[in-house]
Parts: structure tokens; sequence; C-alpha cells
């Protein structure tokens, strides 16, 4: 991946970050499920030192930390300054003292080697510029025998919550070609994939699940469209080029298809990710 083209995905979340300081409680409730799997796969417990790759708008940080209690911590880190802001104010706003924030990009972590007990990534690996690099840096970070887990979606046909939205844009505004290996949210749906990056950056044990799950939240079609639009920098752009009764168009379509997803007056996707394990070897 160039150079420009990483400043061009940080720039991307640097201009969301508002959009997920927003809905911030709102994503936490929508993938609380998957912090607890991680929580589950790392083998997280009281007294752990845990690091956070790609921390985003504060999650799995804000999850894990109470779990670790006072005589453990939580290193959250992300690129984009704006979330690191909207993260380390959430946690202010919660009265939590055991989360340090850091802004830093995966390839380059300022932390002593064996520093963690464990290292977690929601849905975040995907975007590493540089994935392999990123993940030998996470895994030199972590104490020998110590658990790495990383969760990224599915294949899009079982994620109906991008594509419903995603399929009617692109017949109004075609999408570029897609390079497979492209910072993307399905960078890594293939299956092994991800498992044979993180084998190549050294960790050992590496394995993946399939893990379905229901993405859910009391809101409406309408808040839909709201939330989807907003958060998504490639979404925001698209949209405005185009006229006013494009942009009503999409919007109607989108919500009809999508309206089976809302059949109990609050959303419901069914949804899929991968969770990928690995240790870091003991010698």
């Amino acid at each position: 991946m160039t150079n420009e083209s990483a400043k061009e995905v940080l720039a991307g979340w640097e201009t969301s970050s508002h959009y997920w300081n927003k809905y911030q409680v709102l994503i936490e409730q929508m993938f609380a499920s998957l912090s607890q799997a991680l929580i589950e796969a790392a083998g997280i417990r009281p007294g752990q030192t845990v690091l956070d790759v790609g921390g985003g708008s504060g999650e799995p940080s804000l999850t894990i930390a109470p779990l670790v209690g006072a005589a453990g911590s939580v290193t959250y880190t992300d690129p984009a300054g704006g979330m690191v802001r909207s993260a380390s104010e959430e946690a202010r706003r919660r009265g939590m003292s055991n989360i340090q924030f850091h802004q830093c990009p995966a390839e380059r972590l300022p932390f002593p080697d064996q520093s963690f007990d464990a290292a977690v990534g929601r849905l975040s690996v995907m975007f590493f510029p540089e994935v392999v690099a990123g993940l030998s840096e996470v895994l030199r970070t972590v104490k020998p025998g110590g658990t790495v887990a990383f969760l990224v979606w599915g294949p899009r046909e079982f994620n109906p919550f991008f594509t419903a939205v995603t399929t009617v844009i692109d017949r109004f505004v075609p999408a570029e070609p897609e390079d497979d290996d492209a910072p993307g949210a399905f960078r890594f749906a293939a299956p092994m994939k991800l498992v044979n990056a993180l084998q190549a950056a050294g960790a050992v044990e590496v394995s993946e699940r399939v893990l379905p799950f229901t993405i859910a939240a009391p809101i409406t079609v309408e808040h839909f469209w709201e939330l989807r639009t907003e958060m998504s920098d490639t979404f925001r752009k698209k949209l405005a080029r185009l006229v006013p009764d494009q942009v009503a168009a999409i919007k109607y379509t989108v919500q009809k298809a999508v309206a089976a997803y809302f059949k109990t007056g609050a959303m419901s996707f069914p949804a899929q990710v991968l969770l990928v394990t690995g240790k870091k070897p003991n010698h």
C-alpha cells in the first residue's frame, strides 16, 4: 500500500470520527456481542494488561477496562486523532482510570517488547496499511504465550447491513474496481486469509471461527439511513456528488430494500464475522 493510499484511508477515518462519536452508545450496543467474543477468545481476566489495536470510538477498551479492574489496565491505540479524542472523552465521562490512550498506527507501537498479556482488534485489522508488519508489531508487544484475537467481517452476502446500502448507491455512482488487498471492510472475508497473515507474522496455534451474530438496535429505518450514510466516508462523498432528487431516490430504494429487517419496528440484521486467534511463541 502506498503512502498516499494510507494517508487517504486515515483522512477518511478522521472525517468520520465526529459521526462515530455521535453514534458511540448505539455502536456499543450493536456490537456488544463482538466485544464479548474477543474477551472470551483472548482469555481476558482481572489483573491483566491488554492492548486494543485500532480501538476506534472506544471498543472493546471500554468493555475490557471494568473486567481487568484496578489491578489491570487497557492500552487503547488508533491512528486517527479524532477517534482517540472521542474514546478518551467517553472513558473520562465514565470515570475510567485504567485505560491509556495512544495515537499510533499498528505498524509503529510505542511500547516495549512483551508489555501485554493479550492483544485484541475489533474490526480494525482490515484497515492496517501493512497487515503483516502491523501484526508482527502487535506480537512483539505481547508476552510469550500471550493470545492475540482479531475480528473481521465475513463475506458480503452474509452482511446485508452493508450490502443493502452499497448495492443501491453503486447503481447511481458506480464503484471503482476493488483491490482485494486494499484496506476495506471485506479485505479478510475470504476463509483463512487473515490466518495466513497472522502465521506469516509469527503467531502459532492460529485458528479461525465463523461467528454469526445479529446487529440489533431500537432504531427506525429512517435512523438506519442516517447512521449508515453519515458514518461511511465513502457514502458521504458519493452522495455529495448527486442532486437532491437522486439522493431521495436512493434513500427510498434503500429503505424499501431493508424493510424486512425492521419488521418489529426495530433494527435486526443477520451478520457474520470471522474470529481469528493465535499465540506468541514461548521462545
